[in-house]
């Protein structure tokens, strides 16, 4: 599904404007972005949960060449799909 198709859908089903449901999805984006660019903890009942973490520098291989290369420690965005979520894809 895109994001206009997304944008379709939630517009229908809660009897909102396209415009109207642009504007939420696009505030809904900027406040999950800006909690976990603070390090924030964001849980979306029923849905998921994000969460910053720090990955350790580590080495690696470059594919193309296989030569060894060490990989910077760096911060990565960890999202797990709630237990709702999970049974509902499952049936």
């Amino acid at each position: 599904m895109t994001k206009s198709e997304l944008i379709k859908t939630v517009a229908k089903q809660a009897s909102l404007t396209e415009a109207q449901t642009n504007e939420a999805v696009k505030a809904l984006t900027d406040v999950i972005t800006a909690a976990l660019a603070k390090g924030e903890k964001v849980q979306l009942p029923g849905l998921f949960t994000a969460e910053t973490v720090e990955r350790p520098a580590r080495n690696g291989r470059n594919p193309r060449t296989g030569e060894s290369m060490t990989i910077p420690a760096h911060k990565a965005v960890k999202i797990s799909a709630s237990s709702t979520l999970k049974k509902a894809v499952a049936d």
